[in-house]
């Protein structure tokens, strides 16, 4: 079982095997188009391509954020057309170093489901292996049995903003150092960032290949980072909850468990104005 990160020559061994899924998540926040238009140009075998704002996030309502998280029984109905089962090894890529495909990831882990792992490198690397890509569309499978349960990963506004002054958690904020420090936003109506955030660009996560750094090497980042704060006070977010999944991924490839994520993240933060806003 392979459950954070897969690489390209592992991946040509086993993406025939009936029991290996795959899910192309490419995607831009500033064209929605992009996903589907790259798939559609060329992708991995058999992948089915996964929607971001369709598949991985339900509708805002101006107070959830960019990128609100769907019901978890409607996601599942999802896993359920595509043919997830308990045992299916879930594989998801993307083109921008596993960002994308990290969203998909946590979300599999949310409702109970440990075999996903992102394809290290993403399209890029699995073409420089020599892999193939196909043009035709993935056409669903027949309804599998996929039944949630759903693990206590996640926090919400409240539960940030009730712990802020107590040293209870550690927020990290995976977005550009700018844009956390209010500079260049050109994504929220509001800059800045969470009261006590740390500040950790998920491109931090990545070598100069576009691949994940090594696990001891990541370790010690991120201990720099946390000190001596427990992997489960962590707190993970970033503009919309999704550029957060790849520091929570980057945490458990390091060996450092059960940091949990802000979905709705600075997107939703900023739609009260009683929560406290910073540009220090």
């Amino acid at each position: 079982m392979h459950n954070t990160l897969i690489d390209s020559k592992k991946l040509l061994t086993i993406i025939d095997e009936p029991n290996t899924l795959v899910f192309d998540c490419r995607h831009d926040l500033t064209n929605r188009e992009y996903g589907i238009t790259s798939y559609r140009k060329g992708h991995l075998p058999k992948a089915i391509f996964a929607c971001m704002e369709n598949d991985l996030s339900k509708k805002p309502d101006g107070t959830n954020g960019r990128h609100p998280l769907p019901d978890a029984n409607l996601f599942s109905d999802w896993l359920n057309q595509c043919g997830v089962t308990r045992t299916t090894q879930v594989v998801t890529y993307d083109d921008a170093g596993g960002v994308y495909a990290s969203r998909l990831w946590w979300m599999l882990r949310w409702v109970g489901h440990n075999a996903v792992a992102v394809l290290d490198g993403g399209i890029q690397d699995w073409i420089k292996h020599g892999g193939s890509t196909e043009f035709e569309a993935t056409h669903k499978s027949s309804r599998s049995k996929f039944d949630p349960q759903p693990r206590d990963i996640f926090v919400d506004a409240n539960f940030i903003l009730t712990r802020l002054q107590h040293n209870q958690m550690l927020v990290i904020d995976a977005r550009a150092n700018d844009r956390f420090h209010g500079r260049n936003e050109t994504i929220d109506r509001i800059a800045g960032h969470i009261p006590g955030a740390i500040n950790r660009f998920f491109k931090n996560n990545l070598n100069q290949a576009g691949k994940f750094r090594d696990a001891c090497d990541l370790k010690v980042s991120f201990e720099q980072i946390i000190g001596d704060t427990p992997s489960s006070d962590v707190i993970h977010q970033c503009g919309s909850g999704v550029t957060a999944c790849h520091n929570l991924l980057a945490m458990e490839v390091a060996g450092l468990h059960g940091s949990k994520l802000y979905p709705g993240s600075w997107s939703e933060w900023i739609t009260d104005p009683s929560r406290p806003v910073s540009t220090d």
